[in-house]
């Protein structure tokens, strides 16, 4: 298990939370994924065998939202 933090932009309201934390959280390998509106960040946590951090940022640009590594 690793972790990683994301960077993520265009996140407005509780329900863009909501959005982006299913997004990852339907992620096969996350185990945890947590977003902080406030801080415009995901904290995720996954099985970098079964994930690679470029598909979650694939996931959370997929629900319309700009994701990048911090």
């Amino acid at each position: 298990m690793t972790s990683t933090q994301l960077k993520v932009t265009g996140m407005t309201c509780g329900h863009c939370r909501s959005a982006v934390e299913r997004a990852l959280k339907s992620q096969p390998g996350v185990t945890e994924a947590n977003v902080d509106l406030e801080k415009g960040a995901a904290d995720v946590k996954f099985d970098e065998k079964a994930i690679a951090v470029e598909t979650l940022i694939a996931a959370v640009e997929g629900e319309g939202y700009q994701a990048s590594t911090c």
